[in-house]
């Protein structure tokens, strides 16, 4: 098929640079070239922030004149040349890894929010999952990003007059969008076919370039495929399972596809949520053909090299197929590649009727992980299931903490602020020695603070302006079109999805109490929120019509906004000009929260429950937390707390975050929220930026995931099956013999026999096991091998020495060693006394 219709026109020799810039999105964190697009239409650039679309929309006439224009050609050389150096220079990965990462990394995600622009995102999922790709280009890994492109991605909001949410889709016409097609060694445009029950479905294969970073995207709008598989890509996160599952098809089997039929060999494969894990199972047969071995063999293999990062918080968030659904749709597949649907069930869940992806991404990982250090016990507890008696602090889930790219949400008077002090590169170095702000003066940080503050509000008087609120008010046209907000005001941001266990509605426990902050005369707050629901969840839309109904209250109209079609593009004004952002879900249901996070560079404070990566980063000194210090345990407790950090919410207002923003000292600065915001901007920007988070995936995941996967080769793979089938045959008949127990010094002293059925006693570990009590933290303490009993055959004895504690607090437990394992991800036998 030719690729006309996507080619663009020829360009005036001295622009020719001007479509690799237009082609790459680091134009939208890299605003050096935003005046090359301004000059070419300032409407359209003003409007989209779209690049290419810029481009395409110019004159041919306006093109000559531009190429002819001297101070435009100087700025696009400028610009040309910076781009240049950009993707040549030495990064972090290339001076501190060397080739480790040898054929990169592939990324798989459901959704992508690098730009506005670009809009194949719903929410945190896809902003991080840009951010990751925007950090991984500035830090020089080699990662290949793998997606959907949809025809309308997710939906566009709009409230009617009575506050209900009414939902639009538009197209997404690829020839505006920053994407080409991508082409193979021939040329030709890249397609791939996934098996589908009685026909193929086609794909096409586009490219967006992230920087030094590819993200490449399927969709199945090809006029050769049936009219229903045209529009197994048109929007993201339908409500229909069937298009679901037929969406994971297309990214897991047709992305790892597209991937082998490129030539490309990742070193490491990393899906991000379990939507993409089908991706895993193809890699295995890939390799399995190629190695020509068994499928267990292959995922015993590849498993190594493959991580699974989950953001789910509720085991009810996993998707789950009927197998009757996976049989119809799976079967083609499977067929083609020899596997019984069985075979995929039991890797996901024992053989249970469901298809779990999420079972089946941790039954195809070698490691996986939550997104913060509560996440991690979140994580913890919900897959424990698949671990049988293994209990949930012995789950080897690990944790990186989110980041948000720094550059992408820092407004230009913080970017001229941290130029000053750090210099032009900061925020591609490792940022861990990120200089403080210490020649900044709390006269500079005050006017920072307020010049944001100042375009925020001019900002939403336009947005207000373009919701036609001259048409949709209350009582005043006035206060519904924003000009009733105060430049000088605290202004507090709430912005998310809205659904019920992210509690938007929080504030509005005791309206009295919140009206009286917010018509205070001499303390005034001003809210702006914005946010989504999903177009069936009927609470999250009834939260958003009740926020409409109050904003349109004569005691506080003009002081509460609501700005609808919340977008990146949204999120990176409100987050640049609040004061202080809130966040209240209930624990433990937010696995990180990110939002948070991109007002840390722009000097806004948080005000957050004590759930996410707040838990890690709040301190007294850095803003406020709502139940600050709570437990696990007591975080678990989902639905007995809403009324208590509602009333702590409204203390803090009252008595804490209000006072400071309004206390001035002489010079009429708020010295003490200064100090909070020099604070926060030192200590919290590098560390919750995406280039810390990229830099700890590297080292702590990729790199050891590497090398351990290169001792998997199809003859040590293939042992270690024999190994972990010998241990399956023997283990039913493992039991424990006597155990006894003495004092020995201040410390007791336990002696145990242990029969193995003739399994050597180097493949398995003896511990002593006491869970937390009054008497000390949970223990579990190694037992040490003590020779084989003379007159009891396959029997063995162990000891250990303990601090004391009721004898029946100790549990004995064996369990699987077998250090070139990753256990008990890859092998969970394990038995207890009792």
């Amino acid at each position: 098929m030719t690729l006309a219709a996507y080619t663009m026109r020829a360009l005036p020799a001295q622009l020719s640079g001007l479509m690799a810039i237009a082609l790459d999105l680091q134009w939208s964190w890299h605003h050096g070239c935003d005046q090359l697009w301004r000059q070419l239409d300032e409407e359209i650039w003003e409007a989209t922030h779209n690049a290419w679309l810029v481009l395409n929309s110019a004159s041919a006439e306006r093109l000559q004149q531009l190429a002819e224009d001297p101070e435009f050609l100087t700025r696009y050389q400028q610009q040309l040349n910076r781009h240049e150096a950009f993707n040549q220079c030495p990064t972090w990965y290339s001076e501190n890894c060397g080739n480790q990462l040898a054929g990169g990394v592939a990324w798989f995600c459901m959704e992508y929010g690098v730009s506005e622009s670009l809009p194949l995102y719903s929410g945190g999922l896809g902003v991080l999952a840009g951010d990751f790709l925007k950090a991984s280009s500035d830090l020089g890994v080699p990662v290949t990003a793998v997606g959907l492109l949809y025809q309308q991605g997710y939906f566009r909001q709009a409230l009617n007059a009575e506050g209900e949410q009414l939902e639009f889709h538009p197209y997404n016409d690829p020839t505006m969008l920053p994407v080409n097609p991508l082409r193979d060694s021939n040329g030709e445009w890249a397609r791939v076919n996934v098996p589908f029950p009685g026909r193929t479905v086609r794909l096409r294969a586009w490219k967006g370039q992230v920087g030094r970073c590819e993200l490449l995207l399927l969709d199945s709008n090809d006029p050769r495929n049936e009219p229903g598989d045209r529009g197994i890509t048109s929007e993201l996160y339908s409500g229909d399972p069937e298009k679901r599952l037929q969406q994971e098809m297309v990214l897991g089997i047709g992305g790892w596809r597209l991937l082998a039929q490129l030539g490309r060999k990742p070193a490491l494969c990393h899906i991000n949520e379990g939507h993409s894990a089908l991706a895993l199972v193809e890699r295995a047969v890939h390799w399995q053909q190629q190695n020509e071995t068994s499928f267990e063999v292959a995922r015993l293999a590849t498993r190594a090299t493959n991580l699974f990062t989950t953001h789910t918080s509720v085991a009810a968030g996993f998707d789950r197929f009927p197998a009757k659904l996976a049989r119809l749709y799976l079967e083609p597949w499977l067929q083609e590649i020899g596997q019984p649907l069985e075979t995929i069930l039991t890797v996901a869940n024992g053989g249970s009727s469901d298809l779990n992806m999420s079972g089946l991404a941790l039954g195809m990982s070698g490691r996986f992980n939550g997104v913060s250090q509560i996440h991690k016990q979140v994580t913890q507890s919900i897959f424990q299931p698949w671990f049988g008696r293994w209990p949930a602090a012995d789950v080897p889930a690990e944790y990186v903490t989110n980041g948000v790219h720094t550059p992408s949400w820092d407004s230009p008077e913080a970017d001229e602020l941290w130029t000053s002090a750090c210099g032009q590169d900061r925020w591609r170095q490792p940022m861990t020695d990120l200089c403080p702000l210490k020649e900044t003066t709390d006269h500079d940080l005050w006017q920072m603070r307020r010049n944001q503050r100042h375009r925020l509000v001019y900002y939403l008087r336009a947005r207000l302006q373009s919701q036609h609120c001259e048409h949709n008010y209350g009582n005043s046209e006035e206060a519904a079109c924003g000009l009733l907000l105060d430049t000088e005001s605290l202004t507090l941001g709430f912005a998310r999805r809205f659904t019920d266990y992210k509690r938007p509605d929080l504030l509005l426990t005791d309206p009295e109490r919140l009206i009286r902050l917010l018509s205070n005369r001499d303390r005034p707050l001003q809210i702006v929120l914005a946010g989504k629901a999903h177009p069936h969840d009927n609470e999250g839309k009834d939260i958003i019509k009740r926020w409409k109904q109050f904003t349109r209250l004569p005691e506080v109209e003009g002081r509460v906004v609501f700005i609808e079609d919340y977008d990146m593009a949204v999120a990176s004004e409100l987050i640049q000009g609040v004061d202080v952002w809130l966040n209240c879900p209930r624990h433990p249901w937010e696995a990180c929260g990110t939002s948070g996070m991109k007002v840390l560079v722009n000097g806004g404070l948080n005000l957050s429950q004590y759930d996410g990566w707040w838990a890690e980063a709040w301190q007294p000194e850095l803003g406020w937390a709502i139940r600050p210090g709570a437990t696990f345990e007591e975080l678990s407790q989902t639905d007995k707390h809403d009324e208590a950090d509602a009333e702590e919410l409204y203390q803090l207002l009252e008595n804490q975050v209000v006072p400071e923003f309004y206390l001035r000292n002489e010079q009429g600065l708020p010295a003490n929220w200064l100090a909070r915001i020099r604070a926060s901007m030192n200590e919290l920007t590098a560390r919750y930026s995406a280039n810390r988070m990229v830099r700890e995936y590297v080292t702590d995941f990729y790199l050891p995931m590497v090398a351990q996967g290169a001792e998997r080769t199809a003859a040590g793979a293939d042992e270690l099956v024999s190994v972990k089938e010998t241990i399956a045959r023997h283990w039913p008949r493992l039991r424990f013999g006597t155990m006894d127990a003495r004092e020995e010094g201040q410390k007791l002293r336990f002696d145990l026999d242990v029969y193995l059925d003739g399994l050597s006693p180097e493949l398995v570990a003896v511990e002593l096991v006491a869970e937390s009590s009054s008497f000390g933290p949970r223990l579990v303490q190694s037992m040490a091998f003590n020779g084989p009993l003379q007159e009891a055959e396959q029997t063995y004895r162990y000891y250990c020495t303990v601090p004391p504690r009721p004898l029946e607090h100790f549990t004995p437990r064996i369990r699987i060693h077998e250090p070139r394992l990753n256990l008990p991800l890859e092998d969970a036998h394990i038995l207890w006394l009792r």
